[in-house]
């Protein structure tokens, strides 16, 4: 049975708890100190602001951050490497990127004031989900370039646990020092874990004996019902974690434990607003859209209404007093329209999880047959049922749920076990093979 992780009251940061009224003058301050600093040290801001004919001095409330332009993740490419850096490039103490792999990659650059922040954000988020000093913790986040592995390593030192540095890779390797070193937290994307539970079986070990009490999984939209697939599967926590290397990397935003309602954006450095993908216009809290951020604190890169695209709510506190963003459905640049229908990743992953015979790998595939765009679900069958009638059965099951549920066709292929490629970082769920003349 899963241990009851509830944080004591007492541990938590006095900001986690405060009024609404004390997070919200702490945020007008640092925004203002954000918007000065922006303006006077990063000449792409200054172009920006002037452009826009509005001053700092001119954002006296924080409604009236919607008369400032939006930042995009093509505004950081079109500044690589160093051009949105707000401080002198010998006051930069860590570099991150992006891969790199649609354009050139996005560049941040980190004071050690910054890292200090994100490190003392992480270790909040991982005390969130139920992590304690002393505790081992196992992260199979890549480390590098990307934000994720040495984000979560210093957060978790900062908590006071001992970290296994694993990184991504050698899957059956993970599940050997899982099963020797005994951790209590693993940090790793979703579909990676389902790609540990696989090595776990495979390997003859029951995962529900194995000592992880908890997992933090990010970096990848994922959904309720891959938390309850892994939950079941291991007999621990499953815990969301949110972040971007734009913003900071992981540790903007984290589930709490004690309620999976959501994840509680960390407002006293992160300030959140959801608009509407097509106009731009914010839009009230518990309407869907797309979160943009407004960093309060950052040093070496601030960054003023950047454009996440990712999709979600905003909500109102209740582990904590901050709000909640529910957990991301999709983002708005990644959303499939097949045939006039808006399709998500995540509504196939739903599906494919319905299917007791599925295992929960599954890939999207697109393509153009007879000039019209068609929709190939690529699954694999589970070990009970990988026989031809039963993959042939489950194959018309998925098809019947995501035309009914979804409201597409789409051709369900049911590989045999282990026959969709797997992922050691996020996952590829779409392969788009379609025409583009």
């Amino acid at each position: 049975m899963m241990q009851d992780l509830n944080p004591p009251r007492e541990i938590l940061d006095p900001i986690e708890v405060a009024s609404r009224d004390e997070i919200t003058a702490l945020q007008r301050e640092r925004l203002s100190w954000t918007l000065h600093h922006a303006y006077e040290n990063a000449p792409f801001y200054r172009a920006r602001f002037d452009a826009a004919g509005v001053h700092p001095d001119d954002i006296r409330n924080l409604s009236d951050l919607a008369k400032l332009p939006f930042t995009t993740k093509q505004d950081l490419r079109d500044a690589y490497p160093f051009g949105m850096f707000a401080v002198p490039r010998d006051r930069i103490a860590r570099i991150h990127a992006s891969s790199g792999t649609t354009g050139k990659p996005t560049v941040v650059g980190y004071t050690q004031g910054d890292i200090d922040h994100w490190a003392d954000l992480v270790a909040r988020s991982i005390r969130a989900s139920g992590g304690r000093a002393g505790d081992i913790c196992h992260v199979a986040y890549g480390y590098g370039l990307f934000t994720g592995g040495l984000g979560a390593h210093y957060g978790a030192e900062r908590l006071g646990c001992t970290v296994v540095p694993v990184s991504g890779g050698m899957t059956e390797r993970q599940v050997t020092l899982i099963t020797d070193f005994r951790p209590d937290i693993i940090m790793v994307t979703p579909s990676y874990m389902l790609s540990i539970l696989d090595a776990f079986r495979a390997a003859g070990i029951d995962p529900r004996e194995s000592s992880l009490k908890v997992g933090i999984f990010g970096a990848e939209p994922w959904t309720n019902s891959m938390r309850h697939e892994i939950e079941q599967a291991f007999d621990m926590h499953a815990v969301d974690i949110y972040g971007l290397s734009e913003v900071m990397g992981p540790g903007v935003a984290n589930e709490c434990v004690e309620t999976k309602d959501g994840l509680h954006l960390w407002e006293d450095h992160f300030y959140p607003e959801i608009i509407d993908p097509e106009t731009g216009d914010v839009l009230p809290d518990g309407e869907l859209g797309e979160l943009v951020f407004t960093t309060l604190t950052k040093e070496g890169l601030p960054i003023i209404r950047y454009r996440t695209r990712d999709l979600t709510r905003l909500l109102p506190g209740t582990a904590r007093s901050m709000r909640r963003m529910e957990k991301v459905t999709g983002r708005s640049d990644d959303m499939i329209i097949l045939r006039g229908v808006n399709v998500f990743p995540t509504q196939i992953e739903e599906q494919v999880l319905k299917c007791e015979g599925l295992a929960p790998h599954f890939q999207i595939e697109l393509r153009t047959e007879a000039r019209m765009d068609a929709m190939i679900i690529h699954a694999e069958a589970a070990e009970s049922h990988a026989s031809p009638e039963a993959r042939a059965a489950q194959a018309d099951t998925l098809a019947h749920h995501v035309k009914s549920v979804v409201g597409v066709s789409a051709r369900i292929e049911v590989h045999d076990p282990a026959g969709v490629a797997r992922s050691e970082g996020k996952a590829k769920r779409v392969i788009d093979a379609r025409h583009r003349d």
